[in-house]
């Protein structure tokens, strides 16, 4: 009978009569075992959520560990790893996270939420251990490489090793991944901290802080708050690499606030529609362009290296001795035992010491034997000057060819040996780059080797032009300059005329022109310093870093399309956490999409 039964149980339902509340069913009595939410390791469930997503272990477990018999035994299945995650919730999303806006707008959603224990935060910090990671291992191996390069060159040299905790690259690793999680968490806070301030329930404080409420409340706040993450940068020692760093960065966001400027017409202003109806930008003109940094940066750069050798690039520099062999000789196979022959370095101190003693004349040795024809500063050349052409009567030729008296025939043999040598190397150096397009070989291959020469021959015809040019300009205003006209400035007059060549590559060798002036911008700061123009700051170069960052920021939120490169934009969203997703793409499908209606 059921007055002779145990106690008194829960009622059995069956699944349709369940109800939706969990409040309505019986609580369970206290001496009954509740079980856990979640069975699982904390540990291990916050080792998976800042290692991979549900999202990404699913399509790993697809691909690669399901076509594995062991692997499929010994590995949680997907299901189990989002309820890991979830805290034994496998429910997808959340209303709560959802968002319906558009345009930027989206970037507030939790894009790329695999489960709802995928959080903000643990996506950056899983993002932040793997650029980690990446960039550790990426400088383990460029170190491994260039140590076993040097002690090729140099055997005898003993190798220092230093603490693991010093190396540079854990350092850089460290840095860069301390970057990106800062700039996420700041740019986090500050966009909910701005939101809620323009929230009606902040109304009163907005009335006492006006001026604090306009700074927080503005669109660009969360992007400028964030930039203060590039101070991590300091966490890599103060050397070259993180001037590169900050120099490449501020050119990135100089560039992309220009861009904004000229599509808001603030460059070249606006002009009236034919017929009067509406205004319209002007166009650029077509001869405006990058190509026009290069007179001013060669200009700087061939100044540089004559007179501040150490303030020079010494590997830019190493490329254009090596090119230069008709202005630069090798040793001679018949030079006496004894004598040193000068090299390029020493030869270009040599030129810098004519220029402060206002370009003396030659005399020839061979015509004169027993008179003194040279400067006792300028000893280090006297192997070059005794083998001089008599016919030569300016030092700097019988320097630079002294076995030909003519500079413009050996203007023409620098061409002649020059672009054929050239031509070989940057043929394979964008071969090498076009690899990643193999596929447009196979569909139009006449397009892309037409595209390949047409590169190669713009890019050789550049430089040798440029490298002849600043090296005959040394004998041409020698030879039509007074001796006391500008006698050091003429090197950068010389590398400015070089630097004109860029007009024959201006359509294609923007990244050339690009890098050229950053390399002469560092170059300046570093002459400005030795010479007391200004002050070095502590620390600038992270400062400089900083401000790129908030100028970038600030530009991809006036306006995503003023940053031209798709994968750019991408980076920067990733950057911020919303995902590797293109804005500035959606915004003008959106854009098209309205003026449609």
């Amino acid at each position: 009978m059921a007055s002779e039964a145990g106690p008194s149980r829960l009622p059995t339902l069956t699944p349709l009569e369940i109800p939706s509340q969990p409040d309505i069913v019986s609580r369970p009595r206290a001496n009954s075992k509740s079980k856990p939410k979640s069975a699982v390791d904390p540990v291990l469930r916050n080792a998976l959520r800042y290692t991979v997503s549900a999202r990404e272990y699913e399509t790993l477990h697809k691909y690669v560990l399901s076509r594995s018999r062991l692997l499929r035994k010994r590995m949680p299945s997907v299901n189990t790893v989002e309820r890991y995650m979830d805290g034994g919730n496998t429910r997808r999303g959340s209303v709560s996270d959802r968002d319906s806006g558009k345009g930027k707008g989206k970037e507030k959603a939790s894009n790329g939420n695999g489960s709802r224990g995928d959080t903000y935060n643990a996506r950056a910090i899983r993002d932040a251990l793997r650029v980690f990671m990446a960039t550790g291992l990426g400088m383990r191996a460029y170190e491994t490489v260039m140590a076993s390069l040097k002690a090729r060159k140099e055997p005898n040299v003993p190798q220092k090793k230093q603490p693991f905790y010093k190396s540079s690259g854990l350092r850089l690793s460290l840095s860069l991944s301390t970057i990106l999680m800062l700039y996420r968490l700041l740019f986090r806070f500050l966009s909910r901290l701005r939101a809620h301030l323009l929230d009606q329930s902040a109304a009163p404080f907005r009335k006492r802080n006006p001026k604090t409420s306009q700074a927080l409340t503005s669109p660009y706040a969360p992007a400028v708050g964030a930039s203060l993450a590039g101070l991590a940068l300091s966490i890599y020692p103060s050397q070259q690499l993180r001037v590169t760093v900050a120099i490449a960065a501020i050119f990135r966001a100089l560039e992309f606030g220009w861009n904004l400027c000229e599509d808001e017409g603030l460059i070249w202003g606006w002009k009236a529609r034919p017929g009067g109806k509406g205004m319209v930008k002007r166009e650029r003109p077509w001869w405006w362009g990058s190509w026009m940094l290069q007179p001013f940066a060669f200009g700087q750069l061939l100044h540089a290296v004559v007179f501040d050798r150490e303030c020079s690039p010494i590997t830019f520099v190493d490329f254009i001795w090596k090119s230069s062999s008709t202005y630069l000789h090798g040793v001679p196979k018949d030079l006496p035992a004894g004598m040193k022959w000068p090299n390029a370095w020493e030869i270009a101190d040599n030129l810098a010491q004519m220029a402060k003693l206002n370009w003396p004349p030659f005399v020839s040795p061979t015509l004169f034997p027993d008179q003194e024809t040279l400067p006792s500063s300028l000893a280090a050349i006297a192997p070059l000057t005794e083998r001089a052409h008599p016919l030569i009567t300016s030092l700097s030729c019988a320097t630079l060819h002294p076995s030909d008296p003519s500079c413009l025939r050996t203007y023409l043999t620098f061409w002649v040996r020059s672009f054929p040598r050239m031509g070989r190397f940057f043929l394979l150096f964008y071969s090498v780059l076009m690899l990643p397009r193999y596929k447009l070989l196979y569909h139009s291959p006449l397009y892309l080797i037409n595209r390949l020469i047409s590169r190669v021959l713009r890019m050789s015809t550049f430089a040798t032009g440029a490298i002849s040019t600043a090296w005959a300009s040394i004998c041409f205003f020698q030879t039509w300059f007074p001796r006391t006209f500008l006698p050091t400035q003429r090197f950068f007059l010389g590398g400015f005329l070089a630097g004109l060549w860029a007009w024959v590559d201006r359509r294609e060798g923007r990244s050339v022109f690009l890098y050229s002036a950053r390399t002469s911008v560092d170059s300046l700061w570093k002459v400005g310093v030795k010479r007391r123009w200004w002050r070095a700051m502590k620390g600038g170069d992270v400062w400089v870093f900083v401000l790129a960052l908030a100028i970038t920021g600030a530009v991809y939120e006036r306006d995503a399309r003023a940053i031209r490169e798709s994968h750019v934009r991408k980076g920067v969203s990733w950057v911020r956490g919303a995902g590797f997703r293109d804005w500035g793409l959606e915004e003008e499908e959106e854009d098209d999409s309205a003026k449609e209606e």
